[in-house]
């Protein structure tokens, strides 16, 4: 399957049954007043195929993806970006950047692999409201 990415805009790719990742979407949802990303569940068709078509596991979710301007973010570097790209207050996150990012993404991968048991799991992908459908892909 190949997934047409609107211009202007940025698609995150997401786990749809994490706890933490459903609460980042809904955190970027609020605070992305320009609506600049778009949001793709890991477990839906396109979100397995952004994955798989960047060279990412789509059976495995520990990373995460940004795709912005035909280009592939992946774990702190993506998380960092988007941060930034809030604009306003939220631009400081690219201080990140002077940590090293081997070190950033251990601990991002150590997270990622254990957030499951820290803060459970969605049994399904949590659905959209109808204000919000217009910003996932299917």
């Amino acid at each position: 399957m190949s997934v047409e990415l609107d211009r202007g805009h940025a698609v995150i790719v997401f786990d749809g049954v994490c706890v933490v990742c459903n609460g980042w979407v809904r955190f970027l949802l609020r605070h992305d007043r320009r609506a600049h990303y778009r949001f793709a569940a890991m477990q839906s068709e396109s979100g397995r195929a952004l994955l798989i078509s960047h060279g990412l596991d789509a059976d495995d979710p520990v990373s995460f993806l940004l795709i912005e301007e035909g280009v592939a973010w992946t774990d702190t570097d993506a998380i960092v970006r988007v941060l930034s790209g809030l604009g306003g207050a939220w631009r400081i996150a690219a201080l990140l950047r002077v940590l090293p990012r081997g070190l950033r993404d251990r601990l991002y991968r150590w997270f990622a692999r254990n957030r499951y048991r820290i803060f459970g799991r969605y049994e399904h992908c949590a659905i959209p409201t109808p204000e919000q459908a217009a910003r996932f892909l299917p």
